[in-house]
């Protein structure tokens, strides 16, 4: 076995035990491969193990993977920070965006859709910690943004997603991931159909099952601590 498909295992049973801690069913939790700035050979591997889902945050290196490996059937999700000039490349290659923050941007995804192509899957940011080094908007702006993007077309708005700042204190940090979920409770309670909470990653994805996560969203734990970025 290689080390990535040892890792891929290791990380389904973390998602198996905190599912079953939380009393949720394992289903519920969808892994999202971080591959971001592995290279395609490594994306092969998770692939070969089961792996669908994977997430990059880079459009070009994403495009590029995405484009090398289309005969394989994966699902790609763009989660990182998106750029107005980088809109059309991400509407044409990406089946979901998680990282939407502004409506601008919403609005480019939609005009930029190809009409030959599903609806773009799309989740809002939402700074849950109030870190102004960190992306997405904040709580309150969240119930405006979602129902004007919830109305755009080629556009499906999923649900949610956050990376609350790390904290030791497990507690505290499932307070983090908690707001989200009261969130999201807040927005279907609104009339809006939500089905998504992406939020969880290598270090924590235990918790953030704990408080409802629906993707967790893993790269170190699966590929290695993270090589040198590449350009956007």
């Amino acid at each position: 076995m290689t080390t990535i498909s040892i890792n891929m295992q290791a990380v389904r049973d973390r998602i198996a035990a905190a599912c079953a801690a939380a009393g949720r069913p394992v289903d519920a939790v969808q892994l999202l491969a971080v591959s971001k700035t592995w290279p395609v050979a490594s994306v092969r591997e998770a692939a070969a193990c089961g792996q669908r889902a994977f997430g990059e945050s880079y459009v070009q290196e994403g495009a590029e993977k995405i484009a090398a490996l289309a005969t394989l059937d994966l699902e790609w999700h763009f989660i990182g920070p998106l750029q107005s000039n980088k809109t059309r490349a991400v509407a044409e290659n990406f089946a979901w965006v998680h990282s939407l923050e502004r409506l601008k941007i919403a609005q480019r995804l939609a005009a930029h859709r190809p009409a030959h192509l599903p609806p773009l899957q799309v989740c809002v940011q939402v700074n849950v910690s109030g870190e102004a080094s960190k992306s997405g908007c904040s709580p309150a702006d969240a119930s405006a943004l979602a129902h004007a993007i919830a109305a755009l077309p080629n556009l499906r708005l999923r649900g949610l997603m956050a990376i609350p700042a790390r904290m030791q204190d497990s507690a505290v940090q499932y307070q983090s991931f908690a707001r989200l979920g009261t969130l999201f409770a807040q927005l279907n309670s609104e009339g809006l159909a939500l089905d998504t909470l992406s939020m969880g990653m290598s270090h924590d994805l235990e918790v953030a099952i704990k408080a409802g996560a629906t993707v967790v969203r893993v790269g170190s734990a699966i590929f290695g601590e993270r090589q040198s970025n590449v350009p956007n």
